[in-house]
């Protein structure tokens, strides 16, 4: 169930929607990027993954291994970034997540160093 879950969740986050993966969040969810100031509630993450994904071409996650405790799901992906000049560029990242009992994400936590990706 837990490759599951994080499958639906990633399919979503590399279809380079932002809206989508709104809808995966509650109204009051909270996202962190790295070292990044914590985005709060669905609009501030939209605008957040805009920004974001107006520096890359696309990304894709594969999933090395991903646990279930709880209402956690923690996912070790390797996501490769395509890099606006068309060069892919792959980084180890970790993902964590809390569910509520409605399904909806309350809060999602990224674990990456993309100093790779912005890397002349």
């Amino acid at each position: 169930m837990t490759d599951d879950a994080a499958r639906r969740v990633f399919r979503v986050v590399d279809s380079f929607d932002p809206e989508a993966f709104a809808r995966l969040l509650a109204e009051d969810a909270t996202l962190v990027f790295g070292n990044a100031e914590p985005m709060a509630g669905r609009e501030a993450v939209v605008t957040g993954l805009r920004a974001f994904f107006s520096t890359i071409g696309g990304l894709r996650h594969r999933i090395v291994r991903s646990w279930q405790a709880g209402a956690d799901v923690i996912a070790e992906t390797e996501v490769t970034y395509r890099r606006l000049d068309g060069r892919d560029v792959t980084v180890a990242a970790v993902s964590i997540w809390r569910t509520r009992d409605d399904g909806l994400i309350a809060d999602y936590r990224i674990f990456v160093d993309l100093a790779p990706l912005y890397a002349p």
